[in-house]
């Protein structure tokens, strides 16, 4: 069954997506990479096709590539990955670094989405998983604009699974804490460190999400270092 999935993963690059893109290609899924960036690796049931998940044309276009590759019933999975965060005061946050996030974090979500849901109805299967974030559950000082963010992804895949639940299409929405990721190279202060989540743990958890039984709908996953802090002295 896997050798006949395609899994579509944006933000592959790095983190979570060129974690998750390495393991499922392992356990023979095939799986196209959208992104601004390739992955630094390769794999005979791996493709990058370059994407700004920002731009409609350009993501209509990952598809139409993506169709060509394996054929649109083999579509079966999309995990909505590309992200990033900038954090600092609401007074001095500039303007063009909200609309970045906003664009990339909940626009560009929302457009692949809505790209692939016709393939997925026409295939009367699939599987979406939006990564949101703990700021998605949990607001936090000098995160007013990710936050903001990641709240909507929350509520997007909420009205989203009520939506597709009929047609036999799964949406899920997981909110991981910290991941010693590339996430926090543009947050000064804070350094990626072997307490927080790890990558291939996350991508493992989206593996298990992919393969549950046809009617069984994982709507929320919440993932947590379990000693951010590195534990009692």
């Amino acid at each position: 069954m896997r050798e006949n999935r395609v899994i579509i993963i944006t933000g592959v690059s790095k983190g979570i997506g060129r974690a998750t893109s390495e393991l499922l290609c392992s356990l023979g899924y095939r799986v196209v990479g959208w992104g601004r960036n390739a992955p630094p690796f390769e794999h005979p049931s791996f493709r990058f096709i370059g994407c700004d998940v920002t731009e409609p044309d350009q993501v209509n276009a990952a598809l139409e590539k993506t169709m060509n590759l394996w054929g649109s019933s083999a579509i079966y999975g999309l995990i909505n990955n590309a992200g990033f965060g900038l954090f600092g005061r609401i007074e001095e946050l500039p303007i063009d670094d909200w609309y970045q996030m906003f664009n990339t974090n909940v626009h560009g979500l929302m457009l692949a989405t809505r790209a692939l849901v016709p393939i997925l109805k026409q295939n009367g299967l699939g599987h979406i998983i939006n990564i949101s974030s703990i700021a998605g559950l949990q607001a936090m000082a000098q995160t007013s604009a990710y936050c903001a963010t990641k709240f909507a992804v929350r509520g997007f895949s909420h009205s989203l699974y009520a939506e597709l639940r009929e047609f036999g299409i799964k949406v899920s929405c997981v909110y991981p804490g910290s991941v010693s990721t590339n996430f926090f190279d543009l947050i000064p202060g804070i350094e990626p460190n072997e307490h927080m989540l790890r990558s291939e743990d996350v991508a493992n958890l989206l593996r298990e999400l992919l393969e549950t039984s046809p009617n069984f709908l994982t709507v929320d996953v919440e993932i947590r270092p379990l000693k951010p802090g590195g534990g009692r002295k």
